[in-house]
């Protein structure tokens, strides 16, 4: 394990530390997260390592992206923890802000990005995308990276952001990591931490069902209906979950496909008893 990385709780610090940084020549990479930081997170952080330069991973449970009834006051919190995580990976700076730095007294704007973010977890989850989409942006004028990591597990919140950064013209890139797995296929997540024993080994039916349809596409179905159904039966023979939603949609735009081409996305929601979980599969690609 290397020193702990710096940790910066002001704005005014990322600034003057991102900005020594590139007076010195180094690239800015970002990894945006909500902590209790997982080997989902680690691929992230690994990938900006690889490329080289200043590596910022932020750390902010932010209550914007939270309706009410979620689970912002019980989100896994852990500083000492997810510090020591970044440490062994080599990270430079860790920008933890209280959330009156980042909404001070005062403050009144928000971010809505129409079209990608309205179905899926936009449908379910009103308001969770333009509060992603509002701490995100402040992050990006706040570090100015020249790439941002994310995971292709939260593949919605993906195609929000690469909007909002296209119609905004944020001068970066957006990088996409592959989705991380534990060994039984379930998508790591923070939130994979609230299960139940009887519901962690329930958990990668999800994964089963997501690949049973994508299964059905390389054997040449092309009806979007039928594969909805088969996942969803799938889901139902587990008999531990309550879903919320299952979708073939076009993975640019996230609508729903009237028939599938060269490519879809199989993407889903369900409770697995309190816990909110999601995952998906490209198609052609993983899980096919």
């Amino acid at each position: 394990m290397t020193g702990l990385p710096v940790l910066l709780r002001t704005v005014a610090e990322v600034r003057s530390a991102v900005a020594a940084a590139r007076q010195g020549g180094q690239a800015i990479r970002l990894v945006p997260t909500m902590g209790a930081l997982h080997d989902g997170h680690g691929a992230l952080i690994e990938r900006a390592e690889r490329d080289g330069g200043l590596v910022v991973v932020t750390i902010f449970v932010n209550p914007a992206q939270f309706g009410p009834g979620e689970d912002f006051d019980r989100y896994p919190r852990d500083m000492e923890r997810d510090l020591a995580f970044c440490a062994a990976r080599g990270v430079d700076l860790v920008f933890a802000p209280a959330a009156e730095e980042m909404y001070p007294k005062g403050f009144a704007t928000k971010v809505e990005v129409a079209g990608v973010g309205e179905g899926l977890c936009g449908a379910s989850r009103p308001g969770h995308f333009a509060g992603v989409a509002t701490i995100v942006a402040k992050l990006f004028n706040i570090v100015a990276p020249d790439v941002a990591y994310f995971g292709q597990k939260d593949v919605q919140q993906v195609a929000v952001l690469r909007r909002m950064a296209a119609d905004l013209n944020f001068p970066l890139e957006l990088l996409i990591v592959p989705t991380v797995r534990e060994p039984d296929g379930l998508a790591m997540s923070s939130r994979n931490a609230y299960l139940t024993p009887a519901e962690r080994a329930a958990a990668p039916a999800l994964y089963r069902a997501l690949r049973k349809g994508a299964g059905l596409l390389d054997g040449g179905e092309r009806d979007p209906g039928r594969v909805r159904t088969a996942v969803a039966e799938e889901i139902k023979a587990a008999g531990a979950f309550r879903l919320v939603y299952v979708e073939v949609v076009d993975p640019d735009t996230m609508r729903p496909l009237d028939r599938v081409g060269d490519r879809a996305l199989i993407a889903l929601a369900a409770h697995l008893g309190k816990t909110r979980l999601i995952d998906n599969v490209l198609w052609p690609g993983e899980g096919g």
